[in-house]
């Protein structure tokens, strides 16, 4: 019998650690949907092989070219 009240115990910590833990969570208000993806991405672990793979799909990528500027679309240069 005592086995069992020291696992309960045990089980009521967690529960209470983990109930705290989600009102933690819950009381973060977020402005607009990009403060929180951001939020979102700071607590979220990308795993290397993602990351190496969206390392290579961004370095494939050209940047965009510079806009011309006005005088050349007006003379033709």
């Amino acid at each position: 019998m005592k086995q069992h009240s020291k696992l309960s115990q045990k089980q009521e910590q967690q529960a209470e650690q983990t109930t705290h833990t989600a009102h933690a969570h819950a009381a973060q208000e977020f402005s607009n949907s990009d403060e929180l993806l951001r939020f979102d991405a700071g607590q979220t672990v990308v795993p290397p092989e993602i990351a190496e793979r969206l390392k290579k799909s961004a370095a494939a990528i050209a940047p965009p070219e510079p806009p011309r500027s006005w005088w050349k679309n007006l003379f033709g240069g």
